[in-house]
């Protein structure tokens, strides 16, 4: 009986007059540093109250309401989305050993085939590892990660997250048999690495609470869980660990990171018993990640050089003091990450908010770039397991150009298509053009901006409407790349653009800089200047122009609506990071004491005070405000499912307007959505007909 009074309680008004769902308000209040903040809707946090539930369930249901007159149009956008896919496609095989290890998906099948067959001979029949679909049935999620083979290519470790919590279980596939072994290591966070004997697997494991990386185990292969060694823990609350292979197979590798600090220890493969040796003490302030060749291990580190440089140091003599630069760092240059070759070091750098790919000798003596040919564009390495040879495998792709695997020379130069993601539904590239500009904002930092439009759909006179989309949070950097499903939207007329906004790297380590702690309005305020030069220079109008982001791109989603919400038609803040403050005060919600040196400690005056400043949730004031669908998800540990639900009870509350706002919380799902490929799609659609509703486009 209480359950549905609780229920009754908060849709009775819906359903009586067709209003949204009102979350009842309870007195709470926080006080930190001597200031109240109010916060009637922090009993949503209790996920055990079926009031919540109910709650969210009836938010849903206002919102398949008002989403109804888009069933028909939200089923014709899946249709196009998912006739885009080749369905019965597969990726590209991958050469590790003896064996090409390669995944496929069967026509109508939501998930892969993880498959390998024998390197050895043409005729060799393939071998399912994984046959995902099956394993996921009964399932509403199901996110397997294959993993690492064993380097005798018997026993393949692998993980599977069946709530969407990033907590996983560990189990070993012995491939002579096809069978699993009866090792089962529960509640970990799936990250593992082979010793040389192929029967020791180190793994890493999360705190129960926080889920934080914090501890290394080691497993023998057939001895009961309860035997496994704690071989690492990482005591500081700010930090993560996690265990790796180097890629010559020679070293064990556990990493332990902040945000502006790194730290490595390292063990010979073949003595898996042996005891790990500190390759440089953690320093505050100093960033580094390795990789081993020979005799030498190569480090990319910010050490004397804030855009990094590449050094190098024999196997024995590790710490820093014996470190020798090789590239040098450039004060117009990020250099990103680095891939070692037997004759050849390549680099992978950005300048200008593009990616280079730089080919040196291993003495890193410059040899030539790649050249890509777009004029914006995305590239990254792909898969390069081994030493001896001169082909680099990487990955090129564009806002018109699908995702496309190529092989790279890199003494001769020549490049070779591998594979091009086969887009059907009669795509043609050459009915979209890119355009990439820099829009000079309000302190005179040039933002670079990519943009994609059909040619023979759209007119820089204003009238048609685009989607902008931004992250600019952690220093990642926002591709330029492409995404069958926007073609749906850029075929009813609308445009899409990326504002690359400070706290990215796209600029180099300073623009990320320049995005976090005490600088951090000005990814808002990027996001904003790129916005009104989308409206002053005709490309769409503040009737039509759309904003979207997710996680910490849905703080900023939050903080534009609060702050600019004249400039946007409608907003898409999905899984959004929008209750800041009372976030990051809690240390046992997971990467609250991982990320203060992204946010800041508001235990700290200075900080706390800057956060509550643009802090969404605590800024939303009595006004109108743009049409707004937000996304959350019940399992999600990255951001929980309750800021997004309490901001939306309080936007209900303060704003003056009748623009729709929707709250849709994914039951089954996580941070990252749905696990199936289809389900995906459905949510693409749904988030498509929501704008194409509020701009009027048929």
């Amino acid at each position: 009986m209480i359950a549905i009074f609780l229920l009754l309680a908060f849709i009775a008004p819906a359903m009586a007059d067709d209003s949204p769902p009102q979350a009842a308000k309870k007195d709470h209040r926080h006080s930190e540093h001597g200031v109240i903040r109010e916060d009637p809707w922090y009993w949503l946090r209790n996920r055990e109250d079926p009031g919540v539930i109910e709650y969210l369930q009836a938010e849903n249901a206002y919102t398949g309401k008002q989403m109804h007159d888009t069933t028909l149009l939200r089923e014709t956008l899946f249709g196009e989305i998912k006739g885009r896919i080749k369905q019965d496609d597969n990726s590209y095989p991958v050469r590790w050993k003896n064996y090409l290890y390669y995944r496929r998906y069967e026509k109508g099948s939501q998930y892969p085939l993880h498959c390998r067959k024998s390197a050895l001979s043409e005729q060799a029949e393939e071998e399912i590892s994984f046959n995902v679909p099956e394993m996921a049935t009964g399932h509403d999620y199901y996110e397997l990660h294959p993993g690492e083979v064993s380097p005798n290519e018997k026993y393949q470790a692998w993980s599977v997250d069946t709530e969407g919590r990033r907590i996983h279980t560990l189990r070993i596939l012995d491939h002579s048999t096809g069978k699993h072994l009866p090792d089962v290591i529960k509640k970990v966070d799936g990250g593992h690495a082979w010793a040389a004997d192929s029967r020791t697997l180190f793994y890493s494991k999360q705190d129960p609470e926080t889920l934080r990386t914090y501890q290394i185990w080691r497993h023998k292969l057939g001895t009961d869980v309860s035997e496994d060694v704690l071989i690492y823990e990482e005591t500081d609350e700010t930090f993560d660990c996690y265990v790796t292979s180097s890629k010559s197979g020679k070293y064990i590798i556990i990493g332990s990171s902040q945000t502006i600090c790194d730290e490595y220890r390292f063990l010979a493969s073949d003595d898996p018993e042996g005891s790990f040796t500190l390759f440089a003490p953690r320093k505050r302030g100093l960033e580094y990640d390795i990789g081993h060749y020979g005799d030498h291990f190569y480090i990319r580190t910010n050490k004397d050089a804030e855009n990094f440089r590449i050094m190098t140091t024999p196997v024995d003599a590790t710490t820093e003091e014996n470190w020798q630069e090789i590239v040098p760092g450039r004060k117009e240059t990020y250099l990103e990450d680095f891939e070692i070759f037997d004759n050849y070091l390549l680099t992978v750098e950005t300048e200008e908010g593009l990616t280079k790919f730089r080919v040196r000798d291993l003495q890193g003596e410059l040899s030539h770039t790649v050249d890509f040919g777009e004029p914006t564009y995305a590239a990254w390495t792909s898969n390069n397991l081994r030493f001896e040879t001169e082909w680099l495998r990487f990955n090129f792709s564009s806002l018109k150009t699908p995702q496309s695997l190529f092989h790279y020379n890199l003494r001769t130069r020549e490049k070779k298509l591998l594979k091009q993601t086969p887009v059907l539904g009669g795509f043609q590239s050459s009915h979209y053009k890119t355009e990439r500009f820099f829009v000079t904002v309000r302190d005179g930092v040039k933002v670079p901006v990519s943009l994609i439009y059909r040619k023979d759909n759209f007119k820089k006179d204003g009238s048609n409407p685009l989607l902008l989309y931004a992250y600019g949070s952690y220093g990642y950097s926002m591709p330029a790349s492409f995404d069958s499903y926007q073609f749906s939207l850029l075929d009813r007329g609308f445009a899409y653009a990326i504002a690359h906004v400070r706290g990215g790297e796209e600029m180099g380590r300073p623009w990320y800089e320049n995005g976090k702690l005490l600088n951090k309005k000005n990814t808002f305020t990027d996001f904003v200047d790129c916005a009104k030069y989308l409206i002053d220079g005709n490309y769409t109008s503040a009737e039509k122009l759309c904003a979207s982001g997710g996680s910490a791109g849905g703080l900023l989603m939050g903080v534009v609506a609060n702050e600019a919400p004249e400039l946007f038609s409608a907003i898409i803040a999905d899984v959004p990071f929008v209750d800041v403050v009372t976030t990051m005060l809690d240390e046992s919600i997971p990467l609250t004491t991982s990320e203060y040196d992204e946010w800041g400690n508001p235990n700290d005056r200075k900080y706390f005070d800057y956060m509550l400043s643009y802090s969404p949730y605590d800024q939303v004031r009595h006004g109108e405000y743009p049409a707004m669908l937000v996304i959350a998800g019940l399992h999600d540990s990255q951001v929980q499912y309750w800021e997004p639900a309490k901001w939306v009870a309080k936007l209900r509350d303060r704003k003056t307007d009748n623009n729709l706002l929707l709250l849709k919380t994914q039951m089954e799902a996580g941070h990252g959505g749905a696990s199936g490929r289809f389900e995906s799609y459905k949510e693409k659609a749904f988030e498509q007909a929501f704008l194409l509703k509020i701009v009027g486009r048929k």
